[in-house]
């Protein structure tokens, strides 16, 4: 059959598309600006006709309506990374958070726990019946590779992305057409710490590095002093409107990578419309599932790869606990611990976890003796390489617990440095000097 008489044949209205969904089937959802809000929107609106109904889901930048009060006994929300939308339900337990690394996501969904349905975003059939993922490739295509049903919000305003990102019309059960602009992020506040934090990570990045990058704040502001390298690459679960900036002014050119020279690497986007334009049907960017990208081995197969996280607390000892406050669970471990041993494995290497030394309006510090009661650790001891706030840098890695403690105090808001001199001496039974 034609394709296209097929695609004709599933198109249907978004209340035909949700009754391929069943009370106990375990759901999972394309996430961050892929999120497919048209269709579980109307799942939520249709709640009564479900019971048990499992929602997997990393972070939404839209909504999680299926987590809200009144939704329980229809949706249960099993969340891989908490957002601000899954946060209160996961708080208030209505929702529950499964531990898992990004990488490991598609396993988790196609072998582990295999889904039932998935439920996806994707850009118009081309030519020859494709649709692409768009923004959201990460665990969403090998996800929806593995599903019974597959059902997929058909915008005309999603990207076509370019590497692995598509599936046929013939590999998708429904389709609904319903368009609307692709979320967009917007841009960070870059303040006066900001700055300080990435003209330090600048110094540990040199020409012909490649690059895993977050989003936000600081990993914009490492940006802007980035702009005198030669030769940058990109390999990074994902990438936002300032790699843009670099990649036009020439800066970053990816000549110089091992593995996909001459390409930017990336498993999912957020950004703004800039971003989303720059990325369609364009071919010196390659997006691919998240058990490739994050892949550690293949990570490491990048030499001189450059990791830069963040967190929310280092311990004197160098433990990092990036995704929860105390017993409180705030993010997830995302694509932490996968760069980070990417960029151990990788030849030159380094990995830096950037972090304001303060917190709660210079009240907390983020370098502290022990960390919270409850707090995971995230990245351990063993893993860590660099440690980067306002005051400087510390290098961790091969030093005993006494040097790692004085290079993390000497980097600690100087308002906290004499109680964590004080809580030095106690520890190791010897002056602070």
């Amino acid at each position: 059959m034609e394709w296209q008489k097929l695609y004709k044949e599933k198109c249907m209205s978004v209340e035909k598309a949700i009754q391929f969904i069943h009370s106990n089937d375990r759901v999972a959802l394309g996430q961050a600006v892929g999120v497919p809000l048209a269709i579980t929107d109307a799942m939520v609106a249709h709640k009564e006709d479900y019971e048990n109904v499992e929602i997997i889901q990393m972070v939404s930048m839209g909504n999680a309506k299926f987590s809200e009060p009144g939704t329980e006994g229809h949706f249960k929300l099993n969340s891989l990374f908490v957002g601000a939308q899954s946060k209160p339900a996961v708080k208030e337990g209505r929702g529950d958070f499964t531990p898992c690394s990004f990488s490991e996501i598609p396993n988790y969904l196609t072998e582990l726990h295999p889904v039932d349905v998935v439920i996806l975003q994707v850009s118009p059939p081309d030519k020859h019946g494709y649709v692409s993922c768009g923004v959201s490739v990460d665990y969403t295509l090998p996800a929806a590779r593995a599903a019974k049903t597959v059902i997929a919000q058909v915008n005309k305003n999603m990207p076509r992305t370019l590497g692995d990102t598509t599936l046929h019309v013939s590999e998708i059960t429904a389709f609904v057409e319903i368009d609307h602009p692709v979320l967009e992020l917007a841009l960070p506040k870059i303040g006066e710490v900001e700055k300080a934090i990435g003209e330090h990570c600048a110094e540990l990045i040199k020409d012909g590095d490649t690059l895993q990058l977050g989003i936000g704040a600081i990993p914009d502001a490492v940006l802007l002093f980035l702009k005198e390298k030669k030769d940058l690459g990109i390999h990074s679960e994902m990438i936002s409107d300032g790699v843009v900036e670099l990649i036009e002014s020439g800066v970053i050119t990816n000549a110089r990578k091992n593995l996909h020279p001459g390409k930017s690497v990336v498993t999912f986007l957020m950004g703004t419309k800039r971003l989303y334009d720059y990325v369609d049907d364009n071919p010196s960017l390659a997006m691919y599932p998240v058990d490739y990208v994050n892949n550690p081995y293949v990570v490491g197969q990048n030499d001189n790869l450059v990791s830069i996280n963040s967190c929310v607390q280092v311990d004197l000892m160098g433990q990092v606990a990036s995704e929860s406050v105390g017993y409180t669970q705030i993010s997830g471990i995302g694509g932490q611990v996968d760069f980070v041993q990417g960029a151990r494995i990788s030849k030159g290497g380094r990995s830096i976890i950037a972090i304001g030394s303060t917190a709660a309006k210079g009240k907390i510090s983020k370098i502290v003796p022990l960390l919270d009661e409850g707090a995971a650790v995230t990245t351990s001891r063993t893993q860590v390489d660099y440690i980067v706030t306002e005051y400087g840098i510390a290098h961790l890695r091969g030093k005993t617990l006494k040097e790692r403690a004085k290079a993390l105090i000497q980097i600690a808001h100087p308002d906290f440095q004499d109680g964590l001199k004080a809580e030095y001496e106690k520890r190791f039974h010897c002056r602070y000097e």
